[in-house]
């Protein structure tokens, strides 16, 4: 059976690290208050003129050093993001072009804080079905740049940041012991757009504005969906939590993270947690949060890994990937 399977990740931060304290100065807020209601002690912020395409050029060339393949190898780019560079053209035929890749097919996707999920899934439907064999899959955003920095329920919780996934062709035997993403799963309900959104488009002919959010609701609605959908993704493959050596979550605060471990009852100590220093980084959360797992070492080859995340629209879904 044809699978995808990683080659290597990568990942980029911008240099500027801003921290709660810095953030106290510019809104009524401590770094006590948002540590007990977040787990967030920094984030980064894309400096002036620095746009989300440079971020995920820089996480992309991480990853194909990672990878050992260079972008001549790639034919495929799929940029998961909310905060494109221009309404058009895609953010990702931009990264096409700084990487040199002459050949192929550079999209977008657009899941917001599922952008990864969804993008991942895209990839490797086009792997295994042969319309590529090298794909690099990249989650990308500059969030600072859509915030309301007078609204300290929000502000607090975004930061910058890029990651970077390859994949190559591999075959397996069709179980879940193959290497390579065993299975995704994709689901949105529109009912609850006005929980979670940004004001303001093209379409509706008024400029972007900023991020607007019900926090209680989001966080009751991402607590159920995302143990829903570890356990379809679990029940798909014919696994049980037990055999999941990390959980790779979208890292959107940290009594989210911790009550969804608690409520599918996945250990602690099995779950991947970046949200401290990056913040929540939208699409971008769960690449930088991999990239930190292989980084350091906890995740090594053959390692079974749940990705799953819930954004605006709602969007939310899990892949299932043996490194």
């Amino acid at each position: 059976m044809r699978r995808s399977v990683a080659l290597g990740c990568g990942a980029y931060l911008p240099e500027r690290r801003m921290t709660n304290d810095d953030i106290a100065r510019i809104v009524d807020t401590d770094d006590q208050w948002i540590v007990e209601r977040t787990g967030i002690r920094e984030r980064r912020i894309a400096a002036v003129g620095e746009r989300t395409s440079d971020l995920a050029t820089r996480a992309a060339e991480a990853a194909l050093a990672a990878a050992g393949i260079g972008a001549s190898d790639l034919d495929l780019i799929v940029l998961a993001t909310a905060t494109p560079d221009d309404t058009f053209p895609a953010t990702a035929t931009k990264v096409q072009a700084a990487l040199g890749m002459r050949r192929g097919a550079a999209f977008d996707v657009q899941a917001v804080c599922s952008g990864f999920v969804y993008a991942l899934a895209v990839a490797d439907s086009m792997l295994r079905c042969g319309q590529a064999a090298t794909a690099l899959v990249i989650g990308a955003e500059t969030f600072s740049r859509i915030l309301d920095w007078t609204d300290r329920s929000t502000c607090v919780l975004f930061g910058d940041g890029a990651g970077a996934l390859v994949l190559g062709v591999g075959e397996g035997q069709g179980d879940k012991r193959d290497r390579g993403v065993l299975s995704s799963h994709l689901h949105s309900d529109g009912r609850y757009h006005d929980l979670l959104y940004v004001d303001g488009g093209p379409s509706s002919g008024a400029a972007v504005g900023h991020l607007r959010m019900a926090g209680r609701d989001v966080f009751k609605h991402a607590v159920t969906n995302l143990s829903a959908v570890v356990e379809e993704a679990l029940t798909a493959n014919g696994l049980v939590l037990d055999e999941v050596d990390w959980l790779v979550p979208h890292q959107a605060n940290r009594r989210i993270l911790d009550s969804t471990a608690r409520k599918i009852g996945i250990p602690a100590e099995k779950v991947i947690v970046t949200v401290d220093r990056h913040a929540n980084t939208s699409a971008a959360s769960i690449p930088l949060a991999l990239a930190a797992g292989v980084a350091d070492g906890r995740i090594q080859r053959g390692h079974l890994l749940l990705l799953e995340a819930m954004g605006g629209g709602f969007t939310w879904g899990a892949n299932l990937l043996r490194w």
